[in-house]
């Protein structure tokens, strides 16, 4: 052994039994304390050298810190810096780690856990390789303790996988090691408070987008589903689309969530009166204001809906159907817009008025309505439940325009919903003849069976006395048959109940030419014109018609090819 060898080994044991009854070991809170945090850099942390030397560098604190003690000793008071290649060097005033404690001039040492076997030496007494691996071997892990016995390493404590923002792509967020982390979301998938949707959902909302906007509050609701607020935006979202069954069922279940709610019982309040259901705005509006007051405008609706409702239903029992249909029509105005029940009263009095078109126009506005059940709507007309009164008008609608496979089932409907209602049961029968009438006399028409098919048509027409159709279909049978008078005066019965009844026109202006009627020919042929322009054959026959009207009044035609101009009109 080498005298620098020896001499090491001297200072060695001089340090260790320095330690006796002056320092005790680092516990082990003081060895995790000078880690750091996990995620940063450890603190004393040597850079590997790039030399493979014997002199090596240090690759672990405990190492740096031998180094840094035996330096001490052997000169009194110097210190360990690193060096470009990383190797420690002599420094003054060395920076301790925290939670390591020299006594005096004993230094503390620490074996570390690397797989280094050389320390950094300095001038004058610096731990050899041959020293350090001699440790290594007596002494695998721990602390040197003053006793001369190895302490056992401290155990590190385990460290949780957390969730943070390295590099690396494991799903959401990358791994990382470390305690106490908090979880980060990605910037792809951000959370969403209540607020900021329902925030979101009201401004385009203001901005009548209101199919966003119930986007806006679905995704609200989905966050908070038990809140009446959320089901009276995504309520007043359907109403600006037009769903109202939707809105109604959204506000039923606000109140039901939320029944001490004044604003969502006055919200529902108001769709009831948009679907004439008068009893249960009543109520909604009662509840409202014994929570916070209601609106004396909705009151005021109410009352008039109500009471144009009660008069249109008074006027249709004694068969006043102008006056039905001017209550109907007030009723609607002030705020029952979307009334089944209003309508049909409407629709009704339009088709016992003769006016058709708008009574069918108004059956099909009808059917458009995105409406509630009317289940709950207790009205009685003649003793028919509501929804039943409703398809037997549908019913006769259709009849009177000649869909009578459509009206049948309609009336069969309304047999369903009220089958112990005299009235439903005979409207029914009364289709069900008309229909087979019908189809009978169209297959004897269609044999050539023309007396026999008006007397079919007939037989129709005794249980349906206005329907304009049987009248036109018995109308075409005597011009067949040649008896044009009755053509005409059939054509005649069927315009005063569908007076823009074009084939009943087109038959009796064709009568008219038979009977030498010129006058009421071109007249009917005239209005033809105008809602046929483009029909060659009318304007054909107007052209005949005209120039027949002219001959009789002694007046002389110049031409008389149809095509040309009527030029020339003498008085002989």
């Amino acid at each position: 052994m080498s005298c620098t060898e020896e001499a090491d080994r001297v200072r060695l044991r001089a340090a260790v039994l320095a330690l006796d009854g002056k320092d005790k070991p680092d516990s082990k809170k003081d060895f995790f304390a000078d880690l750091g945090s996990p995620v940063s850099p450890l603190l004393m942390r040597a850079t590997p050298s790039s030399s493979s030397s014997s002199a090596g560098s240090a690759k672990s604190p405990a190492l740096c810190n031998a180094g840094e003690a035996a330096g001490a000793g052997a000169r009194g008071g110097g210190s360990v810096r690193r060096t470009q290649s990383g190797e420690l060097a002599a420094e003054s005033n060395p920076p301790r780690p925290p939670g390591h404690r020299r006594s005096g001039s004993g230094p503390l040492i620490f074996s570390g856990g690397g797989s280094s076997s050389s320390a950094a030496g300095g001038n004058g007494g610096g731990v050899s390789s041959t020293a350090s691996s001699s440790l290594t071997n007596a002494h695998p892990t721990g602390n040197i303790c003053s006793s001369g016995r190895a302490a056992a390493a401290p155990r590190p404590r385990p460290r949780p996988d957390v969730l943070g923002s390295g590099t690396g792509h494991y799903g959401h967020g990358s791994i990382m090691r470390g305690g106490g982390g908090a979880i980060e979301t990605p910037a792809n998938f951000p959370l969403e408070s209540l607020q900021e949707v329902t925030r979101a959902g009201n401004e385009v909302y203001k901005q009548g987008r209101y199919g966003e906007a119930l986007r806006h509050y679905d995704r609200a609701l989905a966050l908070c589903p038990d809140s009446a607020a959320c089901r009276g935006n995504r309520a007043a979202a359907l109403v600006g689309l037009g769903r109202l069954a939707e809105a109604l069922r959204e506000c039923e279940e606000a109140v039901r969530l939320d029944p001490a709610s004044g604003r969502a019982h006055g919200r529902l309040a108001s769709l009831c009166l948009r679907f004439g259901m008068v009893e249960k705005a009543r109520r909604q509006l009662t509840l409202a204001g014994n929570v916070n007051g209601s609106d004396p405008a909705e009151w005021q609706k109410l009352h008039k809906v109500e009471s144009h409702l009660g008069n249109c239903m008074d006027a249709r029992k004694i068969g006043d159907w102008k006056s039905a249909l001017r209550e109907a029509d007030a009723a609607i105005a002030n705020g029952a817009d979307s009334s089944q029940l209003l309508l049909a009263l409407r629709s009704e009095a339009l088709l016992r008025l003769n006016k058709l078109e708008e009574a069918d126009s108004t059956m099909t506005s009808l059917l458009k309505l995105d409406s509630a059940s009317l289940s709950s709507v207790s009205t009685k007309l003649s003793g028919m439940l509501a929804d039943s009164y409703i398809h037997v008008v549908q019913a006769q609608v259709n009849m009177a325009f000649g869909r009578f496979d459509v009206a049948v089932a309609m009336a069969e409907k309304a047999r369903l919903i009220d089958p112990r209602n005299a009235e439903v049961g005979m409207i029914l029968n009364s289709m069900k003849l008309v229909a087979r009438a019908r189809a009978q006399g169209n297959d004897l028409f269609k044999a050539g069976k023309f007396a026999e098919a008006s007397i079919a048509y007939g037989e129709g027409l005794k249980y349906e006395p206005s329907n304009s159709v049987l009248y036109c279909n018995r109308a075409a049978c005597w011009s067949k048959l040649g008896r044009w008078a009755k053509s005409a005066e059939d054509c005649n019965e069927a315009l005063k109940i569908r007076p823009n009844y074009t084939k009943a026109l087109l038959r009796r202006a064709a009568s008219y030419a038979e009977l030498e009627c010129w006058a009421d020919c071109v007249r009917d042929y005239e209005v033809l014109r105008k809602e046929l322009p483009s029909n060659a054959e009318v304007a054909e026959s107007l052209f005949h018609a005209q120039v027949a009207l002219k001959k009789p009044l002694g007046e002389e035609v110049s031409n008389m090819k149809f095509g040309g101009d009527v030029e020339t009109v003498t008085s002989i």
